[in-house]
């Protein structure tokens, strides 16, 4: 009965670790796919940037190669972080769950090492010696029934003790295994850091090349005029999937209400903007997304003298002396992240009563989509374009955009 025990305790066992196993490995598959998609794409942007002409290489489009490889590299490294974070939580589970087998192998080992001095004290009892030791009844089913018991659960203790040093095994096998993928981790993520590093050279190299010629310079500012219509469908599309959730849990909480049997929607990441502070409160002393820097396009018409052109600004740029970090202006969950031309990299953050804060021409990303972030949390840093290192800011309610000074602290 009890190697039963044994038995199907360990099956059990090993068949929850098998399934488990299953399942990270399709994760990890899942992952490599994607890093694989992005390595790829980086590579066809490398191999596009080679087969220009030297006089190509000098080109506005050849620094939105370089912008869009950076992109790519940081999607690449937030991929690689996300998975080092998950490594490192399955690691302290697994030592977790190591401590508290060692202590209950402590505990069984102690039981046991008692009850080997009492055999090795007093031997063996028989059932027969019972009978000549004492001279009730009573006291002579009693102890009986009190030895078979102590003898049965002695035995049981051994079994599970066995077993549990080969879980105990299991674990410290997985655990080393585990913590050889984190360092894998480690290593590929420095690896791509240090690509980008290299990449953001590159491209501020290509930026010096074109900083005075007056035809890459109207290139961008057409790239900009389309990449506000990007950020304008951009947030239309976030507030239809918001609404379109929304409904979706608005069901599921009446299925479930209606069905004692229904099961909760179940969603990879919250998206939700309710649990946040009041973001129309912050209208006038709103904290700036820069630490320093200069408003030098406003919102609504801008005239460039130089290039003789009026374009119509959704946000503010503001410009910075270096690649300063940047900050949510609010608490809230990061929404989207994308690369436009003309913008670049470009974070956008959902914020309580239906208003975004849009974060472009960012050289390096801190934040994965997804994530809940507090205010003055560190979004990335500041980019360079052809003007300089400059943040461009956006403040949407809806759809409409609003005027960023209106809203942030006067310094």
């Amino acid at each position: 009965m009890v190697k039963n025990i044994k038995y199907s305790f360990l099956f059990y066992f090993l068949i929850s670790i098998f399934f488990i196993g299953l399942t990270q490995q399709k994760k990890i598959k899942e992952k490599k796919e994607e890093l694989s998609g992005i390595k790829k794409e980086i590579r066809l942007l490398e191999n596009q940037y080679k087969r220009k002409s030297k006089k190509e290489k000098k080109s506005y489009a050849s620094f939105l190669n370089f912008n869009k490889q950076n992109y790519l590299l940081n999607k690449l490294i937030g991929s690689l972080k996300k998975q080092e974070a998950g490594k490192e939580k399955q690691i302290k589970r697994t030592k977790s769950n190591i401590s508290n087998l060692k202590k209950e192998i402590k505990i069984l080992r102690k039981n046991y090492s008692k009850y080997v001095v009492s055999i090795y004290k007093y031997g063996q009892p028989s059932e027969w010696s019972i009978f000549f030791d004492l001279n009730s009844l009573q006291r002579l089913f009693l102890r009986y029934k009190y030895l078979k018991e102590f003898s049965k659960r002695r035995k049981k203790d051994l079994e599970k003790l066995k077993t549990s040093k080969a879980i105990l095994q299991n674990l410290k096998t997985k655990l080393e295994k585990e913590k050889r993928e984190k360092q894998l981790l480690v290593r590929q993520k420095q690896k791509e850091e240090k690509n980008l590093t290299k990449k953001i050279w590159e491209s501020n190299k290509v930026l010096r090349a074109i900083r005075k010629d007056k035809s890459e310079l109207k290139k961008e500012i057409s790239a900009k005029k389309l990449a506000k219509v990007r950020i304008s469908n951009l947030i239309t599309k976030l507030i239809e999937r918001d609404r379109k959730r929304a409904e979706e849990e608005r069901l599921a909480r009446l299925k479930t209400k209606n069905d004692i049997n229904a099961e909760p929607g179940d969603y990879n990441v919250d998206l939700s903007t309710a649990g946040f502070s009041s973001f129309a409160s912050l209208k006038g002393r709103m904290r700036w997304p820069v630490r320093k820097g200069k408003v030098i396009k406003k919102f609504g018409k801008n005239r460039n003298r130089r290039l003789n052109t009026v374009t119509v600004n959704y946000g503010i740029d503001i410009k910075v002396f270096s690649d300063m970090n940047v900050k949510s202006v609010a608490e809230g969950v990061v929404s989207a992240i994308d690369w436009i031309p003309g913008y670049g990299s470009v974070v956008i953050v959902s914020h309580k009563g239906n208003y975004r804060t849009v974060y472009s021409h960012l050289d390096k990303i801190y934040v994965s989509e997804g994530d809940r972030i507090n205010s003055n949390f560190g979004i990335g840093k500041v980019g360079e374009s052809i003007n300089g290192y400059i943040l461009h800011f956006e403040i949407w309610k809806s759809r409409k955009n609003q005027n960023p000074e209106v809203w942030l602290a006067r310094r």
